[in-house]
């Protein structure tokens, strides 16, 4: 799992020292997305003429059920993300003429990702939520729809760790876990 890491880190290093980048990202695009599983609001400020950091808070959702007890529910949980992203292929997308207004294009990142034990919202009773921490390097793609809209997916697999709740609660079970992140979003950018 780690070699994903080192991989991910290592083609951002070769995009901080390509100087061949002609077509840059955004200085500053502010935004709301939301998909099947949340509510974000995010910001993706330049580093560099291809790396964009962005910055997210939002409401992750889950859901469950138990055909045992007949348990079903949903809940939602906050998270802040921060998440490095190389836009690699914006001169080809320009050469090809398309769009690359509000980082249009392909990404790699590091999505890393913290989800605090702050609040839970639910329709059950007594959730003991466990905050978790994950570092994923990701693939994905964004486009936008006329002006502001636009649409984003993303895959990657990588390292997550459960943190144990202060409250005196003990986990059972693996802390060390792999993290998947597999997400489809639509958006409107400001």
């Amino acid at each position: 799992m780690m070699k994903y890491l080192y991989l991910a880190i290592f083609f951002f290093a070769i995009a901080l020292t390509t100087n061949a980048q002609t077509t840059t990202v955004e200085k500053s695009i502010f935004g709301v997305q939301t998909g099947f599983f949340g509510l974000y609001v995010n910001n993706e400020a330049r580093l560099t003429n291809s790396i964009a950091l962005r910055s997210e808070i939002g409401l992750d959702a889950g859901l469950w059920g138990s055909d045992f007890n007949d348990i079903y529910g949903f809940l939602l949980t906050p998270v802040l993300t921060l998440e490095p992203r190389w836009y690699y292929n914006l001169n080809k997308r320009v050469d090809k003429g398309r769009r690359t207004s509000n980082n249009s294009g392909n990404f790699v990142s590091i999505k890393t990702s913290y989800h605090p034990d702050w609040f839970t919202i639910t329709n059950a009773e007594d959730i003991n939520f466990i905050g978790d921490f994950t570092i994923i390097p990701t693939w994905g793609i964004r486009r936008h729809i006329g002006n502001h809209f636009n649409y984003e997916t993303g895959i990657g697999v990588g390292y997550g760790r459960y943190l144990t709740n202060r409250d005196g609660y003990e986990y059972y079970g693996d802390k060390n876990v792999v993290a998947v992140n597999l997400h489809l979003r639509i958006g409107y950018t400001f």
